[in-house]
């Protein structure tokens, strides 16, 4: 007798990445308008949609990948051959909160425009993937997957220090539930916009070096699984 898996519950593997986020940083997308950088086949979209997202900006630089179900629903605005280094802010309105799962791009690049999308006082869940942070020799060193620790820390000590240079509040980290398609270990990083009394309240309170140690302290080992995201 063959054991079928359990049918999954997004169009993308991104969706329980996300999912998981939001349970872990106790986020709740119902009724706000949200960006998803990097949309790919709607994993991330999707999850937000079931949660109760009142709208979400499907944005890819890609074309042809969004999930059909995904592309019809009236509560999606696509975005297609959209390079995110290159968006006005302002042309995306106001966003609530944003989500991002980007490839082939450090979240350094691009963490300006991100910041600028979400409005004052909302939140960010970025999906924080180390063989696209790593410099070229902690790449070279782990041939594409990364293993090392201590590349682990110094990618994410680089991304949240862009997220701070940018006026981010550092607000949670964990690790994905999944790994990459390669068997990279990924990383949910929670970051807040300033402009709202919570978020204010917060600033300074939370540490990178004390979330990033206690995080790799306990050496996660999520399951590797391949498809896409």
């Amino acid at each position: 007798m063959q054991l079928q898996s359990p049918p999954s519950r997004f169009v993308g593997r991104g969706g329980e990445k996300l999912s998981a986020a939001l349970d872990c940083f106790s986020l709740n997308p119902s009724g706000l308008r949200v960006l998803d950088a990097g949309a790919s086949t709607g994993g991330f979209t999707d999850c937000l949609l079931q949660a109760g997202a009142r709208e979400v900006v499907a944005l890819d630089v890609g074309h042809s990948q969004l999930h059909q179900r995904i592309r019809t629903d009236p509560r999606v605005i696509v975005l297609e051959r959209t390079n995110l280094r290159h968006v006005e802010p302002g042309s995306l309105g106001v966003c609530d909160a944003v989500v991002a799962d980007l490839s082939f791009i450090s979240l350094t690049q691009v963490m300006g425009v991100l910041l600028q999308c979400c409005s004052a006082g909302g939140w960010l869940v970025l999906l924080v993937k180390p063989q696209f942070e790593a410099t070229r020799p902690e790449t070279t060193l782990g041939k594409g997957v990364i293993t090392d620790p201590l590349v682990w820390r110094s990618t994410l000590m680089r991304v949240i220090g862009s997220a701070h240079a940018h006026g981010a509040v550092l607000l949670g980290l964990n690790e994905s539930p999944l790994r990459g398609s390669e068997g990279n270990l990924e990383f949910l990083l929670h970051l807040g916009k300033p402009g709202s009394d919570r978020m204010d309240s917060v600033e300074g309170k939370v540490t990178a070096e004390t979330l990033v140690d206690a995080l790799l302290l306990t050496q996660p080992k999520p399951r590797t699984e391949t498809g896409q995201s």
